[in-house]
């Protein structure tokens, strides 16, 4: 009967496949992933392993997980969007018992066509072979018992663990596949990857920069307070001179050698290789970008005053889903009236947005990609003297933070240029009376790098042609403000996805209106929502 009741699913299940065939053809070529994995090659030292992890899945409630989403860096380098996997990468070719050479290995989830039944088609290790263009492709199973010597590297680099995955119980999980590789590479228990990388600033230290370490080591026990205790780092900065720095740093130095474990080499290399985006990335990030200032636009046209802010939300997100864009970058921002003055408003559940601003930060995510576009508009369609005063504010110093954005210039150079000319424009409304209180108003920076992540990896140094960043600036008057009262509840933010070029900045999300005057015209077209009625419930 066991038998029988397999061949029913394998059955079922083939002909799901089967009529599952029309799907998305743009997605990156296991080409791309396949070039990525040889740019990390030629970033890592030699003699050493890189290790990294699909992410975990999360559970949602009981028995119910979240959507699955990939780990962005292991996405970027194989194109498996799958759980429970391990990816190594070697610097150099590496040569098994049988005389094969590799230079990367894949574990993958193993097919099982019960899962499957419930959860989808998994790729297995022929799929992973065939559709990403691996070699040396394996069950998760097999990791365990695979003779990988990690000792034999000077350097095992990885992505620290975070502690946030679960034993699922089933064999190669993530929480197996984890426990092995600690046990392959002898990962001490009380492993600390920030003060590991703290020891790194001390060792490699030069003798006549000894007073910058100094502070720079001061700043990592400021800010984490399991430093504090640490014997080395105290006396480091603690020392009376340089000569006993000298002797903490070899001391330092011998207990580095313990082992070879490190978390800097490899997100170092993704942070230089995912700031500026290839040809095929920018296919994609364009996109995610461009439908997300359609809905923009679509939400100008469809807003009135007795809208909830959820309702707003559901237009965003149904324009993402009309053009196949999978999931929203990251959880919707819609805040109407004194709602904007949180940056981070995510609740979204104000049932009538009446005469406010309403403030809306979202972004598409198309193929892994992530937009972030945000626009303040009025829900009547038309702003108030103080509500332009503010917005004209913003608008000058979000178009003097895309000029400042250009190759060479340093990665705060937008946020400066930004905070200039809102500080003047506070001044002379009279909101705050010293510049020092910009901040009060102004609290946040201008930018992020944008791709695989809302706030993309980089390494925030000098602008890089074909990076692309966010210029956001925002002003906010909570009700409540020490300042005239016509001010209050007032929130205004405008957020563009910016193209760094040789040839100047481009704003990929110009579509969306972005002057008053152009907010204003665009919110006086119809919309085809307009005569969308749903039956009134109790």
């Amino acid at each position: 009967m066991e038998k029988y009741s397999f061949s029913i699913v394998a059955a079922l299940l083939l002909g799901f496949l089967v009529s599952a065939q029309n799907t998305p053809t743009d997605y990156l070529a296991s080409d791309f992933h396949k070039e990525r994995r040889e740019a990390v090659r030629k970033l890592l030292p030699p003699n050493t392993a890189v290790v990294l992890f699909a992410n975990a899945e999360r559970n949602r409630a009981n028995d119910v997980d979240y959507v699955y989403h990939q780990d962005p860096n292991f996405y970027y380098l194989t194109g498996y969007k799958e759980p429970n996997a391990v990816l190594v990468i070697f610097s150099e070719t590496q040569t098994d018992a049988s005389g094969n050479k590799f230079n990367e290995i894949i574990y993958v989830q193993e097919r099982n066509a019960r899962a499957e039944q419930w959860t989808g088609k998994r790729l297995g290790v022929e799929g992973v072979k065939e559709k990403l263009g691996f070699d040396m492709v394996f069950n998760g199973s097999e990791f365990e018992n695979f003779p990988l010597d990690f000792a034999k590297f000077d350097i095992v680099s990885f992505v620290d663990f975070q502690n946030d995955y679960r034993d699922k119980n089933g064999k190669a999980d993530l929480f197996d596949l984890i426990k092995t590789f600690k046990e392959k590479a002898n990962y001490p228990s009380d492993y600390n990857p920030i003060r590991n990388e703290v020891y790194s600033i001390i060792s490699e230290a030069d003798a006549s920069k000894m007073e910058e370490v100094v502070k720079t080591v001061e700043r990592y026990l400021n800010r984490y307070e399991d430093l504090k205790e640490d014997e080395f780092l105290n006396d480091f900065v603690n020392a009376p001179n340089d000569d006993l720095r000298k002797e903490i740093k070899n001391k330092v130095l011998l207990i580095q050698r313990e082992n070879n474990l490190d978390s800097k080499v490899l997100p170092m290399a993704m942070a230089k290789l995912r700031e500026t985006k290839t040809p095929e990335e920018m296919k994609l990030l364009k996109k995610a970008i461009e439908i997300s200032a359609v809905g923009q636009i679509e939400v100008m046209k469809a807003m009135h005053p007795n809208m909830s802010e959820t309702e707003i939300q559901g237009v965003h997100e149904y324009v993402y889903k009309k053009y196949g864009a999978e999931y929203e970058g990251y959880p919707s921002i819609v805040g109407g009236g004194n709602n904007g003055c949180i940056l981070h408003y995510i609740e979204n559940n104000k049932t009538q947005i009446g005469e406010d601003l309403v403030l809306m930060d979202l972004g598409a995510e198309y193929h892994g990609y992530t937009a972030d576009v945000t626009r303040t508009i009025p829900a009547n369609g038309k702003f108030t003297p103080e509500q332009k005063a503010i917005y004209d504010i913003v608008y000058n110093a979000q178009e003097a933070g895309i000029k400042a954005s250009v190759v060479g210039a340093p990665f705060q150079a937008p946020g400066r240029a930004a905070y200039q000319v809102v500080a003047e424009g506070l001044l002379k409304l009279g909101i705050i009376k010293e510049e020092k209180d910009t901040r009060i108003y102004f609290p946040h920076g201008t930018s992020h790098y944008l791709g695989l992540d809302v706030h993309d990896a980089g390494t925030y140094g000098p602008f890089k042609a074909n990076t692309v960043i966010t210029v956001e600036p925002g002003i906010y008057i909570p009700e409540g403000s020490d300042c005239d009262k016509k001010w209050w509840g007032i929130a205004v933010r405008i957020e563009d996805d910016i193209l760094i070029t040789e040839d100047g900045p481009i704003n990929l999300s110009g579509l969306a209106p972005r002057t008053t005057e152009a907010i204003e015209a665009m919110m006086k077209q119809p919309s085809p929502l307009d005569n969308f009625k749903l039956p009134k419930l109790d």
